[in-house]
């Protein structure tokens, strides 16, 4: 599967915040309203998440939507 550079950092940052305010996947994945294993894709950078859901993790993870963006 191809996965291009900018998703791998933008899912790098995801895991890094998430991990700063100590949320485990599935929590975070609950309150934005995905499924765990998305999440884990979007993490790994094996999809590209739609700006909808771009905006939904930053509002979860109490940053702005710019944060996640490398």
């Amino acid at each position: 599967m191809f996965m291009s550079e900018l998703t791998i950092q933008f899912g790098q940052l995801v895991r890094k915040y998430r991990k700063e305010i100590n949320m485990s996947q599935e929590q975070l994945a609950l309150l934005c309203n995905i499924d765990r294993s998305y999440l884990g894709r979007i993490e790994r950078g094996e999809v590209n998440p739609t700006l909808e859901k771009i905006y939904e993790l930053s509002k979860v993870l109490g940053i702005s939507p710019q944060n996640l963006l490398p």
